[in-house]
């Protein structure tokens, strides 16, 4: 109820923000007729914009490219930008194909048109899309793809390391060398195909060197060459904390440090880096990209770990504690972030960002379900007494007593809520109970942990106070002078060994025995929950990717507004092609003008097999709405010479249209093709 108030009174309150730079207006404007030529093409946006060199292509009704001069920031200002055109650019119409790079780091582009003395046919195509190039972007999203879960296996990882305290590191080894590398040769890779992400243009132009220049002047490939530097300095912190028994404070402190300076290279040139509270943005990004990183990083680690015969439960009670303080941090900045990139309710389900968020939120949900899952395995395993092989109290022998089933991942699921304090509470008393006597140990009914803790703390080697030092993770009692080996006691947290603080000498390995049958196939049965929580958080990684190149629903809202309030028209190009037979083939190309309820200018120019103008003795144009039965409406098109136009056709309600074209090729021949066309409000 708390964070649907919360997220109520966001939603609600919100001011105006963008992330993606939106177009607010144009000089001339869009689809108007001027007198005479313009000295230069001026474009105001809702943001700051970053040029290309080839930002601006003004193309003449021949489709020819018009000579201009270098675009530049008009007067200075960063949301403004305009190209000098010649002194004399002809009559007819022309069109303008623009794409800058917004201060959020992404791309954006469009097209226009306008008409000096009158409008005429054109044979430039207005883009009806992104002018982009999908092997680009897809190779460009990979490569973010591999870059979170780099960050997730490197960061989740060394936190758990840190914070979990494992007594065997040594598995963990892969998974910081895998991310460590997924993460620096994404961000190479990232890095040189900037240039041709940002252009628009295909992947070969890579290692172009204008492209490379412009990449290291621009923020974000800043922001990609300090992530280099990062994963350099953490390499060598990895290094020299490897070969310390447990991590320093310095370490753990520089650690820290490096992470969040990692956090920064997203924060620093992606949608927290534009638009409103742009600081308490960037601290959002920065916590929600590490709590994600802690909690879907750490959930590998601990599959790993869920391998070997036993897991200390100390260690998955610390991490149980940390997914539950991941998910607390990514509740609340989620929601921030949420308002931050909606700004209304509607936007949910009226923007492909609000869609993806609800599909995110989805994947969300199946993880904490897959933790519940994970969550009550674990109860099982805890509820049911693990019998002792020996009994230990009059005879004053120290018998070897297994850890228990619930110390074999404790709240290992709960990597979708806090902590059960059931399961915690369990697993402390097994490392509590070592203070106890062996009376306690020996008295009916009493717990197999709490009697093996006795027995450790009442051993003759170890020390009256050894037994509390010897292993959070279940206790085990001196047999020997001998080091510990595989299996054997841990330190305690505070790092030191069992002999050092019980001032006896060090206990000695003991084997563990074989899982009983229930035992296993509980092990079993939460490795499987794991491993799927693993497969879901890869997903959540997938789709957060995705949004990250999505435009905000505030920002998509932000445009339409702009555009209405400048007055733009948006064009509806609808190409239609024809086949009359005996090679009397061609396309239709039909611009409606502002493609919107109410009149609109319909122009139509008929193009033959080589792309050349035809000229065809009669066209046709009618338009009928099946769903409320609407039409045909004839568009009553006339030869303007050279293309057929009609002025003030009404399209009276939203929805999608059936344009139908009849081309008579001859006196006798003729064909109909019917397309559909989208008419907004």
């Amino acid at each position: 109820m708390l964070l649907g108030s919360v997220l109520v009174l966001l939603l609600l309150g919100g001011g105006p923000a963008s992330a993606h730079a939106a177009l607010r207006g144009t000089d001339p404007a869009d689809g108007s007729v001027v007198k005479t030529s313009p000295r230069a093409i001026t474009l105001t946006f809702t943001e700051s914009v970053g040029l290309l060199d080839d930002s601006f292509r003004v193309l003449d009704p021949d489709n020819q490219r018009v000579r201009t001069g270098k675009a530049g920031h008009a007067e200075g200002r960063a949301d403004t930008v305009s190209v000098a055109l010649p002194e004399k650019l002809g009559t007819g119409t022309f069109t303008v194909a623009w794409r800058v790079v917004s201060e959020d780091s992404h791309p954006v582009s469009g097209a226009f048109t306008f008409s000096v003395g009158e409008p005429s046919a054109t044979r430039a195509v207005l883009p009806s899309g992104a002018d982009d190039n999908p092997v680009t972007d897809g190779l460009y999203n990979i490569g973010r793809d591999l870059a979170y879960i780099g960050a997730a296996l490197l960061i989740g990882a060394a936190a758990f390391v840190a914070l979990c305290r494992p007594p065997d590191r040594r598995p963990l080894r892969a998974l910081l060398l895998g991310g460590g590398w997924a993460l620096a040769g994404s961000t190479v890779f990232l890095f040189f195909l900037r240039g041709p992400y940002e252009a628009g243009t295909g992947p070969a132009g890579m290692f172009d060197p204008s492209g490379l220049t412009r990449t290291l002047s621009s923020r974000p490939g800043l922001a990609l060459l300090a992530r280099l530097v990062l994963l350099a300095a953490a390499a060598v912190l990895l290094l020299r904390q490897s070969r310390r028994e447990t991590p320093s404070r310095a370490g753990l402190a520089t650690g820290a440090v490096l992470a969040v300076g990692l956090a920064l290279t997203w924060a620093g040139a992606e949608h927290a880096s534009a638009g409103i509270q742009v600081p308490a943005a960037m601290t959002s990004s920065v916590l929600h990209l590490l709590a994600m990183a802690v909690w879907m990083g750490g959930l590998p680690a601990l599959l790993l770990l869920l391998h070997r015969a036993s897991v200390p439960s100390t260690v998955v009670i610390r991490f149980s504690r940390l997914a539950g303080a991941s998910v607390a941090v990514l509740v609340l900045t989620g929601v921030y972030q949420s308002w931050r990139g909606l700004g209304s309710w509607s936007a949910l389900t009226d923007t492909t960002y609000g869609r993806l968020l609800l599909a995110k939120l989805a994947a969300v949900a199946v993880l904490l379900a897959a933790g519940a899952l994970s969550r009550r395995t674990v109860r099982r395993g805890t509820a049911v007494p693990t019998a002792t092989t020996a009994s230990v109290a009059e005879a004053g022998e120290e018998s070897r007593v297994p850890e228990p089933a619930g110390a074999v991942a404790v709240a290992a699921g709960v990597s979708g809520a806090a902590a059960s304090s059931a399961s915690a509470v369990s697993a402390r008393a097994s490392v509590s109970a070592g203070v106890s006597g062996a009376s306690e140990a020996s008295a009916p009914g009493a717990d197999p942990a709490s009697a093996s803790a006795s027995a450790s703390g009442k051993g003759g080697s170890a020390g009256s106070e050894g037994g509390s030092a010897l292993a959070e993770g279940g206790p085990h009692p001196a047999e020997g002078g001998s080091s510990p080996g595989e299996g054997g006691p841990h330190p305690a947290e505070g790092g030191g060994s069992a002999a050092g603080e019980g001032g006896g000498s060090a206990p000695a390995s003991t084997p563990r025995r074989p899982l009983a049958p229930a035992e296993d196939t509980r092990r079993r049965a939460l490795r499987r929950s794991v491993l799927f929580e693993v497969a879901v958080s890869v997903v959540v990684l997938l789709l957060t990717t995705i949004l990250t190149g999505t435009l905000p629903g505030r920002a998509a809202a932000e445009a339409a507004a702009a555009e209405q309030t400048a007055g733009l028209p948006v064009a509806s190009v609808t190409i239609i092609p024809f086949d009359a037979g005996l090679g009397m083939r061609g396309k239709v190309q039909v611009t409606l003008d502002p493609g919107r309820v109410g009149d609109n200018n319909v122009q139509a120019v008929v193009y033959g097999p080589d792309g050349g103008f035809v000229s065809i003795p009669e066209l046709r144009l009618s338009f009928t709405l099946p769903s409320q039965d609407i039409g045909p409406l004839d568009a009553k098109l006339t030869d303007r010479g050279g293309y057929w136009a009609s002025d003030g056709l009404n399209l009276p309600i939203p929805g999608t249209w059936e344009m139908k074209a009849t081309v008579r090729v001859t006196d006798t021949d003729q064909v109909s093709e019917t397309k559909s066309v989208e008419i907004v409000r």
